[in-house]
Order: C-alpha cells, then structure tokens, then sequence
C-alpha cells in the first residue's frame, strides 16, 4: 500500500542518506565487522551530514525539527543496504531524548554542540550483570560527598551498546535506598565523562548479530561525578526510563518493519536471477507462495508500524501501544526473514549476502527493549488482566 507517513521533505532526506551509505558504508562495512566497530571518524561523518542534530534546536547546532521519522527513515535505509551506522542508534534514540527531556540549559550548552557533530558520542548503561530487565534491582550506587560537589560512582554494567568508543556515558545508578513500598525509587541518571578514573571499560562483547555496534562491560571504581553532572532530580531516574521507553520500543518497531521489508525485497530479487533445473528460483510455485505469505506479513507490520508513527507524532503512543507494536513485527521479522533466508538456499547462510546480516540482526530485537514476555505483560495489565 502506499505510504502516506512521510512527506516530501522526508523523502528528499531519504535519497541522501542511500546516497551516503552507497558511498560512505557499504564499500567498507565488512571491514567494521571484523573489527567489531564503526570507526570514530564516521561518526564526525554522520554530524558533517546533519544526522545527528536533526532533532536538537538550533541554538546548539541542530535542525530544530521534532518527531522521530527522519530517525526511522535512517533505520529503513540501512536495513534496506544490509548495513547499520554502528552505535549511532543509541546515541541519537536512546540518549538523545534524555539530554533533551531532562538536561538543565547549561547541561545543554556544554554536550549539545559536540553531540551534534560527531566530536562526543554518548551510550546509556543501565543493565547489570545480576539483574536483566529487573532495573529496579540494580546494585550500582553513587554517593554524595560530604561536601556535596560530587557523587562517588561504584558497580558495573553490562550489555552497554555504544559503550567501548563513548565519550559520555549515561550511568543509572542508585543514590538512594529503594523503600520497601516501592522498589524503584531511588534512582538516578548521571553523566559520566568516561575519561574519568576508575572508569574502564572491560571486555568488548562478541555478539551473535549487530557486529558493527560495539557492546561492552563497564566497572565504576570511586569515580568521582560533579554534582553538575545529575540529569534531571535525584531519585527521578525509574520515572525517566520508563518514560523513554516508548521511543526506544517505537525505534525496534520500525527496525523490525524494515528488516522484514528488505528481506522481502532481497529474496525477489535474488529469486528471479538464480536459476535451478533449468529456471529461476522465482518461477516455482513454492517460492510464490513463500514470497507472497512474506509481503502479505510486511504489509501488516508497515500499517502497524506506520500507526505508531503517527501516534508517536502525535503524543497519541502509549506504553500499551507501542508493546503491542514490538511485540507483532519483531515476531513479522523473525518468520519473514527466515523463510526469504531459506529462498537464498546456502548462499543465505553465507555473510557476504545482507539476507544473512538481517537473519543474524533481528533476533535481538525480541529481547532488547523488553523481551517479548515483557511486552506481553504489558499489554495483558492494559486489558485489565
């Protein structure tokens, strides 16, 4: 069906950035997947070309504009070249909207600016090694000093995407007890500029998919964090996830969308040129069917996805609702993405073919964010259950 979420002005953006990743990604993306990593220098690239002040006001370098469609139009783009922008996601829709939302004016002046061009990548940590999706059971603890200039930050961290190469790290920790009436107080954002002592980084993670994005293990030993460096009100930090998760949720939403479609679109194409007994793959009854049962699945998970779009536009998108839109097209993406990999037959398996990177790629967005368990806790306590 044709699309009707995004305008013109969208669109132009979108010739730009499959223009760019053509020239700037592609050429050099097996290269980021053996180290692990984008390099540092792409992401001075990805600030040259605007990417990531599109939604910061002017006053500290960026676009001014608002809403989340030029991020998902960058998600679609990659996912339709097979390739993905390293931690970039992270820094501009997860902890974007933190700085936003919750940082003071001079908070701004100071990170803004740098976070717009590339020069400060950011990463949040919030899981730890014992606790998972049980973030109001994190260990990690930051106490003010005796005379109040700083917070002394100690604990660790786990599964930090964006983590090994950031250059200000937003550290969830626990500044005061949690009560037992109510487990999730007592949290609190800080930024942490991870050049400070006792920050270190520790082992690189080696994950299944999402080569290019680096993901790490950090250690906080006394690091010393200015009082200046508090994002928001002390004890508010539960309050603030819980209020970027959707978000966060809508941005796997449309990744799950834009896997599904390009694996749609890839199988098509690769079945009408390989040729087996005498004819191309296209030609079997079998593979029409697949192919048809695929895009008749993206087709649902575009509607949905688009839905949330425009309800995230809106400030229509509740917590219910964009649980119940991870929850369909992760679970789209997993089935079309295996089944187009099957029509590739064992070149699928082969990475050289994007259809391998999206079959590696997508299985981590039914556990990021929320697991699909989680989501339909979630949208069970919407019904009243």
């Amino acid at each position: 069906m044709r699309r009707t979420v995004f305008t013109e002005d969208h669109e132009a953006f979108r010739e730009t950035i499959r223009d760019f990743i053509a020239k700037e990604v592609v050429p050099v993306y097996t290269e980021w997947e053996q180290a692990g990593r984008a390099p540092k220098d792409f992401y001075l690239k990805l600030g040259e070309l605007g990417v990531f002040g599109i939604e910061v006001p002017e006053e500290f370098g960026g676009a001014g504009m608002t809403g989340f469609k030029y991020q998902a139009i960058v998600t679609e783009e990659c996912a339709r070249a097979g390739v993905s922008f390293g931690s970039a996601g992270v820094h501009t829709g997860l902890c974007l909207p933190y700085l936003m939302e919750y940082g003071n004016d001079e908070q701004k002046k100071r990170w803004l600016p740098k976070f717009v061009s590339g020069e400060m990548m950011t990463a949040i940590a919030m899981t730890e090694p014992g606790t998972g999706s049980d973030l109001a059971g994190m260990t990690t603890k930051a106490v003010l000093s005796e005379d109040g200039t700083h917070y002394v930050l100690n604990g660790a961290k786990t599964f930090i995407t964006g983590g090994v190469q950031a250059d200000l790290m937003l550290v969830v920790a626990r500044t005061s007890p949690a009560t037992p009436e109510n487990r999730r107080t007592g949290l609190s954002i800080l930024c942490v500029d991870t050049s400070s002592e006792g920050y270190s980084v520790g082992r690189k993670l080696e994950k299944v998919g999402l080569r290019t994005s680096d993901t790490g293990e950090l250690s906080f030993v006394d690091v010393k964090v200015p009082v200046e460096n508090l994002l928001g009100e002390e004890g508010k930090g539960f309050y603030y996830l819980a209020h970027n998760l959707v978000q966060e949720r809508l941005a796997i939403v449309v990744g799950a969308y834009a896997a599904a479609r390009a694996a749609v679109d890839l199988a098509v194409a690769y079945t009408k040129e390989r040729k087996v007994f005498g004819q191309n793959v296209s030609e079997f009854q079998n593979t029409k069917f697949e192919l048809a049962a695929c895009e008749a699945e993206v087709d649902a998970a575009q509607a949905v996805t688009d839905r949330a779009l425009e309800a995230f536009e809106t400030g229509d998108l509740t917590p219910a609702d964009v649980a119940k839109a991870k929850l369909f097209t992760t679970e789209v993406c997993s089935r079309v993405v295996d089944r187009c990999l099957q029509l590739h037959g064992g070149y699928g398996y082969m990475l050289e073919y994007p259809i391998a990177r999206l079959y590696t790629d997508n299985r981590v967005f039914r556990i990021y964010g929320g697991t699909s368990e989680v989501m339909k806790l979630v949208i069970a306590k919407s019904l009243g259950l």
